[in-house]
């Protein structure tokens, strides 16, 4: 269970920061999902890895919801595979396959990354946190703001989570699984009493609407809210990252609202990203 990402020994990723040395020191970062093609992580996370002198690259694997355990067994035996990093649809099912959790992760009940250690694999969920760093860097204030999120999957937990722990001072959840709304809020609720309720698809009254489904990724989705009902006074934000403007981002940006994109969220997310998978210990 020791395998490290190790520093790059090329002198010209050493020196320029640019070069990978692919050879056979190279460590693997798989990043699962289904589907798979949307996702910006490989070369971003690489050239990440790169600046930093790190001999790795990260490798995009379709993985279906059937297959995950079958990935996962592998995994264990692939000495130089020292982290993962995990997409819809199987943030909450990987989370069996961690040894620790972070507080973070727990209360998201879903991770999003996970790092071999030798204590076993330790998993935590940094979406929250590139979520709403992205929505700040955006120009949106998080502190005492009334937010609307859409989505309690994976990733809603884990931004339901961030939210609160910025400061946001109400948090209303509409999702069409109900009792996955409830789980979440009945998760949440002892940590930050008084702050949470149930929404729905009408963002009248609230400073940030934030969507966290996949809505918008295929053509014909609906829209997570009722866009009519947006004002230029709020911020709206989404995760998607394909298309690059989501239906939903691109409605709220007519009506004059500010916005984050999803690629915004994963530009603040890339460093958590890293950061995790070369530090990250059971805690």
């Amino acid at each position: 269970m020791g395998a490290r990402l190790a520093k790059v020994q090329s002198r010209e990723a050493e020196d320029a920061g640019m070069t990978l040395a692919l050879n056979g020191e190279t460590q693997v970062v798989f990043i699962i999902g289904d589907p798979i093609a949307q996702v910006k992580s490989p070369a971003l996370l690489t050239a990440r890895f790169i600046a930093r002198g790190v001999n790795a690259v990260c490798v995009p694997g379709h993985v279906s919801a059937d297959k995950v355990d079958g990935f996962f067994a592998r995994l264990d035996v692939l000495q130089n595979a020292p982290g993962v990093v995990i997409t819809v649809p199987h943030k909450q099912a990987a989370m069996t396959f961690c040894d620790h959790l972070t507080a973070r992760a727990r209360h998201a009940h879903s991770v999003n990354v996970m790092r071999r250690t030798d204590t076993g694999w330790v998993g935590d969920n940094t979406d929250g946190q590139g979520y709403v760093q992205g929505i700040k860097a955006a120009g949106g204030t998080v502190a005492d703001a009334r937010v609307l999120l859409v989505g309690a999957g994976g990733a809603g937990a884990a931004i339901a989570y961030e939210f609160l722990a910025e400061g946001a001072a109400q948090l209303a959840i509409h999702e069409i699984d109900t009792a996955r709304r409830d789980a979440l809020i009945a998760r949440l609720e002892p940590a930050f009493p008084g702050r949470l309720s149930i929404g729905s698809d009408d963002p009248t009254g609230f400073d940030i609407v934030a969507n966290a489904t996949p809505l918008g990724m295929r053509a014909g989705d609906p829209l997570p809210v009722q866009v009519n009902k947006l004002t230029a006074a709020q911020f709206a934000a989404c995760p998607i990252t394909k298309p690059t403007r989501s239906p939903f981002i691109e409605a709220a940006a007519a009506i004059g609202c500010q916005t984050m994109p999803g690629l915004g969220m994963f530009q603040a997310q890339e460093e958590l990203l890293v950061e995790a998978l070369l530090t990250l210990e059971a805690n």
